[in-house]
């Protein structure tokens, strides 16, 4: 009798543990099977505006994003997962003077750009030249 149970037990338990295998979450976190690689380059222009260029691989979602200093988000841009390029101009003469943060992503990795908005105080001359 014992030589039936310990067989049929340990069977059991490997068939638990089986199951449990194959039930478990393959993508825990719903993270993103496929990811892609990216580069970016952000400059300020003559204008002064802000020129995001970003180069990707196919077969994954990037997004970009500008935010504030409090997380705000202020502009999205999502590229899908068969466009490879995008070169993005944002105009950021309406935003206050202050600091703020462009955000790439590919849901695993992040970059992040700071980006910081003053304006120039006019001067006064210092020297009146006066002709007679």
């Amino acid at each position: 009798m014992k030589t039936f149970f310990k067989p049929l037990l340990l069977s059991l338990a490997f068939s638990l543990v089986s199951l449990s295998a194959t039930l478990a979450d393959s993508n825990p976190g719903n993270r993103t099977k496929t990811v892609a690689l990216f580069k970016t380059g952000i400059y300020s222009t003559a204008e002064g505006k802000l020129q995001i260029a970003l180069e990707k691989e196919t077969g994954g979602a990037v997004d970009v994003k500008l935010k504030n200093k409090d997380g705000k988000v202020l502009f999205s841009q999502h590229l899908g997962k068969k466009e490879k390029a995008a070169r993005l101009r944002l105009n950021l003469s309406e935003l206050p003077d202050g600091e703020y943060q462009v955000e790439v992503t590919n849901g695993v990795d992040v970059t992040t750009h700071n980006v910081q908005l003053s304006t120039k105080q006019p001067s006064a001359p210092s020297r009146l030249v006066a002709i007679n």
